[in-house]
C-alpha cells in the first residue's frame, strides 16, 4: 500500500474510532475519559493497535483498555457504517501512561521556571 493511502486510512480510522468510542456503554470505559495517543496499522490495514490513555493513571488506562478490548465487535460495526473498506481491521487497544507522563513533565517544568524566573 502507497504510505499515503496509508497516513489517509490511519486518520479516518482513528477519528471513526474515536467517535465509535464515545458510544461504548460499558462503565470501564465510560467513566475513564478515553484519549487515543496513537494508532498502529499493519500494511494492508489487517490489523490494528490502538494506544490509549488517561489522565487518571494507568491502572484506569488498562481497565478501560480491557473494556475496550470487549467491545472490539461493536466498535468494527461502527467502523463499518462510517467506513467503506473492504475487510474490517482486527483492533487491539493497549493502554500507555503518557497523558499522566506528559502531566508530570510539564508540572517539573513549571516548577523549574517558579524557582529560576
Amino acid at each position: 500500500m502507497f504510505e499515503y493511502k496509508k497516513i489517509r486510512a490511519q486518520e479516518d480510522l482513528k477519528a471513526q474510532i474515536a467517535l465509535a468510542i464515545r458510544k461504548v456503554k460499558d462503565s470501564r470505559v465510560r467513566d475513564s475519559l478515553v484519549n487515543i495517543v496513537k494508532l498502529e496499522c499493519s500494511n494492508k490495514l489487517a490489523s490494528i493497535r490502538v494506544y490509549v490513555s488517561t489522565v487518571l493513571g494507568l491502572k484506569i488506562a488498562r481497565r478501560a483498555a480491557e473494556g475496550l478490548n470487549s467491545a472490539t465487535g461493536f466498535i468494527k460495526q461502527e467502523l463499518g457504517k462510517n467506513l467503506r473498506m473492504r475487510y474490517m481491521p482486527c483492533i487491539t487497544f493497549i493502554a500507555t501512561d503518557s497523558i499522566e507522563y506528559g502531566t508530570k513533565i510539564s508540572k517539573k517544568i513549571s516548577e523549574l521556571r517558579g524557582v529560576t524566573g
